[in-house]
């Protein structure tokens, strides 16, 4: 019944948007389609920009701009060589803009402990890169989920804390930074303290703070954020004072998931420049699911002035469509049609973390990877995916001593590639680290090119085909192959290229394409 209502009050804020100033120009969710956890967001001037996580794939932290908080582009990672003092688990990078200057808070693994804390980074100018000034925040076992705000001249850090701690409360810390924001000078005071016997059970984190008026408000979410078994929600808290004390809101949980948008939380919220409030998270597609990971989603706050509490514009649940910032349309080209025979910018590859960039070159009208990684799976070079409906596919010239593989990858032990070698097709997957054969097929020796393709359904089921070079697509197999192993626990798989093999080579390939159904 709650959906009938919200549906009747969606078309009733549509025809009076109509009677008031012409049609209401919408958007549809996700506004930041693929895997983009815990975004953060900041306006500098009429600019928006939003970093996410990246987790275990690099480069790290990737930074999208918009005008209209609906329309991103791609700026680049915030960094395009890891920090020193980090391993891995890149979460919830937190922009903050002053004087200048923008910062970056962020979550990584520390190679020396395997522990997860807070690193510090700052640049000038977005498109460039940060500079890393190392760990700013270290706290017992782990501290995560940084959120930077100013409070009467003075910066304030506040993160999550005693995650990992045994029979500790989760809370919510603050503390006083110093005027360049780059150490903690202040004592620890508590926010919050997740309850166990409600829908905090599972802890709280990911809070976002701003003021309006007399009170700072809080957005922070609960419960277990990622992979199938997720129950993510979305709290509201207020106080009049940054140290407190801190007012639930009585109506906790304020954003909860459903069939459409699954699991939702984790983000910042920033105001347009007329004043309306919009908050930038995450949430899975109903369809997609874990397939596609969590994905930048956006919902409004409007003000009920009488209580001087916020509520989400469109109900409890994420919308599939909304109302937009301004009345720009929404624009969202996914596809991918690169020849490298003709100039080619820079791709937005990703890679494992865990193991060094793959060298690769692009001249004479041909791409080249280098087989160079001792693994199951090889090198590969993967991109995000944005939907989980979709076909990709490439045309390679096979060579004798490596497999150029398409590669389903979710990490170097889970992985699931349809590739060639000279004379030869082969289908296989690396599961839990153990490398098996599915289907091998001979292939003419004289064949110059081979065009492979992938399609997959929903992100899970995938079908494989090949061609000689202009001709005829023909099956590999007659069944799908089913990936449902392949996600892993908060990310999800990238699709790409692979090569593989027990001697040195490189693989060749001349194009790459992705079509989104």
């Amino acid at each position: 019944m709650k959906s009938i209502y919200i549906t009747i009050a969606t078309f009733f804020l549509f025809f009076q948007g109509l009677a008031q100033s012409g049609p209401t120009v919408t958007y549809r969710n996700p506004v930041i389609a693929g895997d983009f956890a815990d975004p953060s967001v900041i306006r500098v001037g009429n600019t928006y920009y939003a970093a996410g996580t990246s987790s275990e794939w690099a480069p790290a932290y990737p930074i999208y701009s918009s005008k209209d908080l609906v329309n991103w582009a791609y700026v680049g990672p915030v960094f395009n060589t890891l920090p020193d003092w980090t391993m891995g688990s890149f979460w919830a990078p937190e922009l903050y803009h002053r004087n200048g200057i923008f910062y970056v808070y962020y979550t990584a693994r520390r190679k020396s402990d395997q522990r997860s804390f807070i690193g510090v980074a700052t640049t000038r100018d977005l498109r460039k890169g940060f500079t890393d000034h190392g760990v700013l925040l270290e706290w017992t076992s782990e501290a995560i989920d940084a959120f930077v705000l100013e409070d009467q001249g003075k910066l304030y850090i506040t993160w999550k804390a005693y995650g990992l701690d045994k029979g500790k409360a989760i809370e919510l810390l603050g503390a006083e930074l110093s005027s360049d924001g780059l150490k903690v000078t202040g004592k620890a005071f508590t926010l919050l303290t997740a309850e166990r016997s409600n829908w905090e059970a599972g802890g709280a984190e990911g809070q976002a703070l701003f003021k309006r008026g007399r009170y700072f408000y809080m957005l922070y979410s609960g419960n277990a954020c990622c992979g199938a078994n997720c129950n993510y929600q979305v709290g509201l808290a207020r106080a009049e004072k940054l140290q407190g004390p801190w007012e639930k809101y009585t109506g906790n949980p304020v954003l909860v998931g459903d069939d459409t948008w699954k699991c939702p939380g984790h983000g910042t919220v920033v105001t347009t420049p007329d004043n309306r409030y919009f908050y930038l998270h995450h949430a899975y597609n109903g369809t997609d699911f874990t397939f596609t990971g969590r994905q930048g989603v956006l919902s409004e706050l409007v003000w009920d002035e009488k209580t001087q509490w916020p509520v989400f514009r469109y109900g409890t649940t994420t919308p599939a469509q909304a109302e937009s910032p301004t009345r720009m349309g929404q624009k969202m080209d996914v596809n991918l049609a690169i020849d490298f025979g003709k100039p080619v910018g820079d791709l937005p590859w990703v890679w494992d973390v865990s193991l060094p960039k793959p060298a690769f070159s692009v001249a004479g009208g041909l791409f080249k990877m280098q087989n160079t990684v001792a693994t199951p799976t090889g090198n590969f070079l993967g991109f995000v995916l944005k939907k989980g409906t979709y076909t990709f596919s490439t045309t390679v010239e096979p060579q004798p001593d490596v497999l150029q593989s398409i590669t389903l990858y979710g990490d170097a032990a889970n992985a699931l590639g349809f590739g060639v070698r000279q004379g030869t097709l082969e289908l296989w997957q690396v599961k839990e680290g153990v490398r098996q054969i599915l289907k091998t097929q001979p292939l003419p020796t004289t064949t110059a090119a081979v065009h492979l393709q992938l399609k997959s359904r929903f992100g899970q089921l995938y079908d494989f085909s090949w061609s000689a070079e202009r001709g005829k697509p023909e099956p590999l197999l007659t069944m799908p192959v089913n990936g449902g192993y392949l996600p892993r626990w908060d990310r999800a798989p990238r699709v790409g290229l692979s090569v593989s093999g027990e001697k040195q080579g490189y693989g060749v390939v001349r194009s790459i394409g992705m079509q989104y159904h």
